[in-house]
């Protein structure tokens, strides 16, 4: 029991622990061998000794060995078994009599047999040897001891062959011996075998002196007799081979600008070669640049050198280039171009090219030698050598092959001139503002342009001039804005005065001037720089005739008013312009008087005058105002309303304010004053015709005389009006005659009976027969009108007619009362 490693046994426990079935005692296995089986079990209170006894899985009432144990023993083993077999192995607690008080049953196996040594040892690097061995039928896993010169070292689990033992020593001797492990626990460990690690990688340092060469170093390796460094490019399959004794190796006669791809390994004196190191990457330094290429380029106005060069698509990894100029200028890139930034007009630069990686720079392109465009010439000066042209003149400049001037027109015509003197002669227009610049030009190719000379021509004179009238006055001057122009004077002269206008705009209105005046009129354009132009021709233009004044009017009649004026115009015509409530009238004239006609009545009219000619119209003169004479009413009634008392009523009247109306007749007149539309008349006599005349006045009190067709009032009422008792049932009315030839009419009215009578023409009384007594009867008698009307306004009599008997008795008078 003594070789069992505890470690082990524990395993061991946990796996192959198994309870045994329900009793008073419970066994488990403590551990197992191919021959031996070690059981563990509870106290039994009262047990003398204990009893372990094994036998056949497939005999299990037959055993085949037997153990006994004291009272005190809770552990035991039982031996002599064969490995890798079935058991049923059975712990009982018997008395002082041997006698079983309880018992419990346990399977279980042996473990397997010794394996053989390892088959094979052989080194995969400096601190792994792999390990081949036989595999163990029934073995669930594998355990290799590993020990070195100081005796045990480890165990390492393996699941299969090969296995790999990893974390050794470099160039060390190992001692391996294997044991099979199932769930019962492991073998015993098979005869050892021995094995040595290799040497140990070295440690490459690399580095690219040139761009054809790599310089390889590294420390020296124990026990190593030997090396050897393998290289190869990238994306190519050629490899190289160097063995050396040494520590450094410089490696020739590569590609520029090439990955490459190095490896190294020890030899140890038994000609073993040891692990191999790993790959280092090194880069040999990129070619030299060629093709270089410089050019001048700008950028918003800042001059540079562009240097170009050719570039290997091949070359592996970034490079990175450095451009120097010796007037300490650089520039870097990663590509075929760079910028060197900021230089001058008639620079002399030599120019240089690097290329870096990350091994280190080529060396340094060819110089090329490269002058800069030349300085922009200065002292530019214009001379106008004849109308229209100008002579553009400059100084010349160093390392200048030839001259372009440029004549940039406002309007943005541009005109170059080249030469190899110092002027230019071009055609410059009135109007214009010219930029005026030149550049001098060589090999470079660049141009840049130096001072710029502003010249400004005079103002084109403004064309489409057009003076018009607006009032008598003032003239209206318009033209075409004009090239050049930022200032307008307009300037007028009658003879005797001039007046001036200034103003930005292509218009100007020239005031307080004279009327009927002949002014001769010059627009004359100016700008700040270059003055007036004084060439302009004139424009002559008559103003509008003078206002007429003085205006009188004189009515000739209710329709026609003559209008005179005072005016000393050279040749006008006058138009009289008459504003009413019924619209315009107009007459015209060259005089100074004119009849305006047709008014109508009851107007307010305006009068002016305006006077026209050829250069326009005259302001219109004050205006007067005139009132015709109001109309007569269309229609005019008379209507009698009592015997003595008339209603005159009558239609508008335009322009009527107040009215008088009249009756008048040889036995006397009527008279009515109102602003209304009716009156009110008395005082009239009956029987008689009158005379209907009216006037009319106006607010200002114009008056018109209006006569009507005549009135004639109503036939005088007979007076005297009585009444008899004629016979026994007949009464009479009886009247004074009022003559005339006309009939009359007779009635007795009361609230029951009703009698009328009609008396011919000269005839004063009526009978009325059969006439109702016992009542009061209302008498009345009126003439007969020419159309059979009676006349309404006669007064009536109360009369009471008494009965005598069955006949009329006393009339008596009741007293007079008006016709209702």
């Amino acid at each position: 029991m003594g070789s069992w490693k505890w470690p082990v046994v524990f395993v061991l426990l946990d796996i192959s622990l198994q309870v045994a079935a329900q009793s008073d005692i419970q066994v488990s296995i403590f551990s197992a061998t191919s021959k031996t089986v070690i059981l563990r079990w509870t106290r039994y209170s009262g047990a003398s000794s204990y009893k372990l006894s094994a036998a056949l899985k497939n005999s299990p009432n037959n055993p085949i060995s037997f153990v006994t144990f004291g009272p005190n023993t809770v552990m035991g083993s039982i031996s002599s078994l064969s490995q890798e077999v079935e058991y049923i192995l059975t712990v009982e607690a018997l008395d002082a009599y041997q006698i079983a008080l309880s018992s419990a049953l346990i399977e279980t196996s042996t473990a397997l047999d010794m394996m053989e040594p390892i088959r094979n040892v052989k080194p995969k690097d400096s601190r792994t040897l792999m390990a081949e061995f036989n595999l163990k039928t029934g073995a669930t896993h594998y355990i290799i001891r590993v020990e070195n010169s100081d005796g045990f070292f480890r165990e390492d689990t393996a699941l299969s062959s090969p296995a790999e033992i990893e974390d050794l020593s470099p160039y060390t001797d190992y001692s391996l011996s294997i044991m099979a492990v199932n769930s019962m626990g492991r073998s015993q460990p098979s005869a050892p075998v021995t094995a040595r690690t290799v040497l140990p990688p070295p440690h490459l340092s690399s580095s690219s002196p040139s761009n054809d060469s790599i310089v390889l170093s590294w420390d020296p390796v124990a026990h190593a007799v030997q090396y050897t460094v393998s290289i190869f490019k990238f994306d190519f399959n050629t490899q190289s081979m160097y063995n050396t004794s040494n520590t450094t190796l410089t490696l020739p006669g590569l590609d520029a600008g090439s990955l490459y791809i190095i490896t190294s390994s020890a030899w140890d004196p038994e000609g073993r070669e040891g692990e191999e190191s790993l790959h280092v990457n090194q880069t040999t330094r990129p070619p030299t640049p060629s093709s270089v290429n410089v050019s001048v380029l700008r950028n918003n106005d800042v001059a540079g050198l562009s240097v170009s060069w050719e570039v290997d698509p091949e070359l592996h990894g970034p490079i990175h280039y450095v451009v120097m100029s010796d007037q300490n200028l650089t520039c870097n890139t990663s590509s075929g171009s760079c910028r060197l930034s900021a230089v001058g007009c008639g620079e002399v630069h030599t120019i240089q090219v690097t290329a870096w990686n990350q091994a280190g720079p080529s060396c340094p392109s060819t110089p090329v030698v490269f002058i800069t465009f030349p300085c922009p010439p200065e002292s530019l000066a214009l001379v106008e050598t004849s109308e229209g042209n100008c002579t553009l003149t400059w100084n010349i400049v160093p390392h200048a092959d030839s001259y372009e001037a440029s004549i940039k027109r406002g309007d943005g015509v541009e005109e170059t001139c080249n030469t190899t003197g110092n002027n230019c002669t071009y055609h410059c227009q009135c109007g214009y503002t010219y930029l005026m610049s030149v550049a001098a030009i060589n090999q470079a190719g660049s141009r840049p342009e130096g001072g710029v000379l502003n010249y400004t021509a005079a103002p084109c004179c403004p064309e489409s001039v057009s003076v018009s009238v607006v009032s008598a006055e003032t003239l209206e001057i318009m033209w075409t804005a004009s090239r050049g122009a930022e200032l307008y004077q307009t300037r007028t002269a009658d003879g005797s005065e001039v007046i001036l206008c200034n103003d930005t705009a292509p218009v100007c209105a020239l005031s307080d001037l004279r009327c009927d005046s002949t002014y001769s009129v010059v627009v004359t354009p100016c700008n700040e720089i270059s003055g007036c132009n004084r060439a302009c021709k004139a424009h002559s233009k008559d103003t509008a005739p003078c206002t007429p004044t003085n205006l009188m009017l004189s009515p000739q009649n209710s329709s026609t008013v003559s209008v005179s004026w005072t005016s000393n115009n050279r040749a006008a015509t006058y138009t009289v312009s008459t504003e009413g409530d019924d619209g315009k009238h107009t007459c015209i004239t060259s005089g100074n008087s004119c009849d305006v006609t047709d008014l109508p009545c009851g107007s307010i009219y305006e009068f002016s005058v305006i006077a026209t000619s050829d250069a326009g119209q005259s302001l219109s003169s004050f205006s007067h105002s005139l009132e015709t004479d109001p109309c007569c009413p269309t229609n005019l009634t008379v209507d009698q309303v009592t015997q003595a008392m008339t209603n005159v009523s009558w239609s508008d009247a335009r322009g009527a304010r107040s009215f008088i109306t009249s009756l008048m007749s040889p036995h006397g007149h009527a008279r009515c004053h109102t602003q209304d539309s009716h009156c009110l008349m008395g005082c009239i006599t009956c029987g008689t015709n009158y005379t209907v005349t009216m006037e009319t006045y106006s607010h200002s009190g114009r008056m018109s005389n209006c006569t009507y067709q005549g009135f004639s009032s109503s036939l005088c009422c007979p007076s005297g009006v009585k009444l008899y008792r004629a016979a026994s049932d007949s009464v009479r009315v009886f009247w004074r005659s009022t003559g005339g030839n006309h009939s009359s009419i007779a009635e007795m009215l009361s609230n029951s009976n009703n009698y009328t009578c009609t008396a011919s023409p000269g005839e004063n009384s009526c009978d009325f027969d059969n006439v109702q007594c016992g009542d009061v009867y209302r008498v009345v008698a009126a003439p007969l009108t020419a159309g059979g009307g009676r006349v309404p306004f006669c007064p009536q009599r109360l009369y009471s007619v008494t009965c005598s008997g069955s006949n009329v008795g006393t009339v008596i008078y009741r007293g007079k009362r008006s016709l209702e």
